[in-house]
């Protein structure tokens, strides 16, 4: 299924829930929303269903236009983050639901199978009322799944489970939409999670569609500062820079500059983004040593992020593994040219990581 959305706005009163916006989703595959909360990401799931009507715009499906149709109209499968169940019907009767009205054969096998992908095989015979939230959370993905509609919209559908069933079932959801027909549609406002799921995203950010695109291309060609900020976890680092008078140098301050080809004039206001992974301990050969004071370490998962104040600022780095470093140490972080992306004033991206940067020059 093709969807297709051409200039929709949504405003309520005097707000602005959606800025116009126009985007063509890739059929038969993950579409992920990526963008912090509020940023709009409900409200346009909220129109690609029928739950309401936009305020100006077309929706298209295989090119026909839906926008007047209401959602029992569409063939449609949708979980939110406030899970709805038949309250009446054990697991097992919810998940078949949806297969019963299409008549289907092996109603078992195939509710089973569900289940026991998605871990809440050993409660088939309970009711929603005796199931935890992210277990009722967990039926109400099943039977959307079970619907096999065209389009299926997950808002945010693990955000109520346990750190490590939420890994679990991420891997499960990314192979069960790989041989998926249906065009489905993510929303989360964690960069690492559309990472993981893959396919197509489209960065959302106060009601504004910033940038779609193949997940990988967005992540590593972010067009502005705005979809680097969105898709950085923990956010990218920023380091105010200046185009030197012989416009072949970024000037970071303290005699360190950056070999740059850029087309900027001398003296433009430019910045330095680097990402937490590219910020280590240990130096390579060409790398930058940048000093600074440890001001916390946090230890996340396997990963520790060193926050650290340097002149150039204050920095996050995030080093693989688990670390201890004492409040206060003097270190030295180290960096390469290879991995920095460079916007100018408005925030656009000028230079992306592995592009037109060469050596440094720099002061200790």
């Amino acid at each position: 299924m093709r969807l297709t959305l051409q200039k929709i706005e949504k405003r309520v009163g005097s707000e602005q829930h959606l800025y116009p916006l126009s985007i063509d989703l890739q059929p038969n595959t993950v579409n992920v929303l990526l963008g912090a909360t509020l940023a709009g990401k409900t409200t346009l799931m909220r129109l690609m269903a029928g739950l309401e009507p936009p305020t100006s715009g077309k929706i298209f499906v295989d090119d026909q236009d839906v926008t007047g149709l209401t959602v029992r109209k569409r063939n449609v499968a949708m979980v939110y983050q406030q899970f709805i169940n038949y309250p009446s019907m054990t697991v097992f009767e919810n998940i078949a639901s949806p297969l019963r009205l299409r008549r289907e054969k092996n109603i078992q096998a195939q509710v089973n199978a569900l289940a026991s992908r998605l871990h809440i095989d050993a409660l088939l015979e309970r009711l929603p009322a005796e199931l935890s939230g992210g277990q009722q959370q967990r039926v109400a993905l099943a039977r959307a799944l079970a619907k096999r509609a065209p389009l299926i919209l997950l808002d945010e559908p693990l955000v109520n489970l346990d750190y490590k069933l939420r890994e679990e079932l991420r891997d499960e959801l990314t192979q069960i939409f790989s041989n998926s027909e249906s065009t489905v549609v993510y929303a989360t406002t964690e960069p690492s999670e559309a990472l993981l799921i893959g396919g197509y995203t489209a960065v959302i950010n106060a009601g504004r569609l910033l940038q779609y695109g193949l997940t990988p291309h967005v992540f590593h060609q972010p067009a502005s500062l705005q979809v680097a900020r969105a898709f950085s976890d923990p956010p990218i680092n920023l380091i105010a820079a200046h185009v030197t008078s012989d416009g072949n140098h970024l000037n970071l301050g303290h005699d360190i500059k950056l070999s740059v080809r850029t087309r900027q004039l001398p003296g433009a206001s430019m910045s330095l983004g680097l990402r937490a992974n590219a910020l280590r301990v240990q130096e390579r050969p060409g790398d930058l040593r940048i000093n600074g004071t440890v001001e916390l370490a946090e230890i996340s998962g396997s990963d520790t992020f060193l926050h650290v104040r340097t002149a150039l600022g204050n920095v996050v780095a995030q080093l693989t593994g688990v670390h201890y470093f004492e409040i206060g140490l003097t270190i030295h972080l180290y960096l390469n040219a290879e991995h920095a992306y460079v916007f100018d004033e408005l925030g656009t991206l000028k230079i992306s990581p592995n592009s037109h940067m060469s050596a440094f020059e720099s002061g200790v």
